[in-house]
């Protein structure tokens, strides 16, 4: 469970509480759905082909051919893969067309150049084609602008107010301590820089640990670099996926959360941390300063790809060295990046989009 699908849910499970009908399909790879109905939304499987280059256009075309067959009003489409069949119900059906680009995915280090130049039209297309395009990001609505002339609606992703705790006893169960740990979460790729972050730790006696949360996503080769890059040192804990309430245990009782991407959308991660009332430390990429600012002292930015920058920095953090509180963004994201608001916004979109669709003034 990534970003995308955490955002399809907080708002998808919104609007069916409006009374729209959602379906949401899932894909086959994934596990099978244990229930039809979850939120208020319709669970339906569709097939795929569970490898790394096919999985995605599998699932969209099976799923695209799906909600033609039952009529859909809107079809909506996440990240710019699955976007490769906007043309089907755009130039096929009545349907209004709507995409949600998260990220420029086709710059992502992890694809060749076959399926980059594939994702390349993908993201052409989405610029193109769809009826409402929709990024999650100022940065993104800017690349909008630059390269298409078009302007896009900009719906950042949400948070939810997290139950703040004092339980240790997962942390504790997967060899963390807590308060005394940096913090990775987010898919082994590699433009998250998990490895960076790695060399950071093994270039310092003063890090006393680093937990690593997530799994790979077609990049099983990268994730065994990764493991083989951390060697046997105990203070590197690969911990796989955790979710839920587990999850947040783990964001609050880190040292500090750190964030190494060279490529982002608007990370659902980031925003989590934060809520949680961690410590953050970010690189100093478009989209993480559009959440943090300049930084301060409880939050900071350092050089996208600079081991040494980075290891400073969390050494500081992780000593408590400059001290401060970051209860002023909290509060602000907390505000600022809502699902509800998020929701009415998406949901305003729709309904001029089938009103477009169909030659109508709403």
């Amino acid at each position: 469970m990534g970003g995308v699908e955490r955002h399809v849910e907080e708002v998808g499970s919104r609007l069916a509480s409006r009374g729209h009908e959602v379906l949401v399909f899932c894909r086959s790879s994934y596990g099978s759905s244990a229930h039809q109905s979850y939120r208020g939304m319709t669970l339906l499987e569709a097939p795929t082909i569970a490898t790394k280059h096919l999985d995605a256009i599998v699932h969209s075309a099976a799923s695209t051919w799906g909600a033609l067959a039952r009529r859909a009003d809107v079809v909506h489409y996440h990240a710019l893969g699955p976007g490769l069949m906007t043309p089907v119900p755009r130039y096929l059906s009545r349907a209004a067309v709507v995409m949600t680009v998260h990220g420029l995915d086709h710059q992502r280090d992890k694809w060749g150049a076959p399926a980059r130049a594939v994702l390349g039209a993908a993201h052409w297309m989405s610029g193109r084609v769809p009826n409402r395009t929709v990024v999650v990001s100022r940065d993104l609505a800017a690349h909008y602008g630059e390269h298409f002339r078009k302007t896009v609606a900009c719906i950042p992703n949400g948070v939810t107010t997290p139950v703040l705790t004092d339980a240790s006893d997962f942390v504790r169960s997967i060899g963390l301590v807590p308060d005394e740990y940096a913090l990775f979460v987010g898919r082994l790729v590699p433009e998250k820089r998990p490895d960076l972050l790695i060399r950071a730790v093994l270039a310092s006696d003063c890090i006393r640990q680093l937990a690593i949360i997530g799994d790979s996503s077609f990049s099983d080769e990268y994730s065994r670099r990764l493991r083989e890059l951390a060697g046997d040192d105990p203070r590197i804990v690969f911990a796989g996926f955790v979710g839920g309430a587990h999850l947040e245990e783990v964001f609050q009782r880190a040292g500090v959360f750190v964030q190494p991407s060279d490529l982002e959308g608007l990370p659902l991660t980031l925003l989590e941390a934060i809520a949680n009332g961690v410590p953050v430390l970010a690189s100093d990429i478009a989209p993480h300063l559009e959440v943090i600012g300049s930084g301060s002292p409880a939050h900071r930015i350092f050089t996208r790809g600079d081991v040494d920058s980075l290891r400073t920095a969390l050494e500081q953090m992780l000593a408590g060295a400059l001290g401060g509180s970051g209860d002023d963004l909290r509060v602000r994201v907390l505000e600022d990046y809502s699902w509800d608001s998020a929701t009415d916004q998406l949901e305003d979109l729709y309904l001029r989009a089938v009103d477009g669709r169909r030659g109508r003034v709403r």
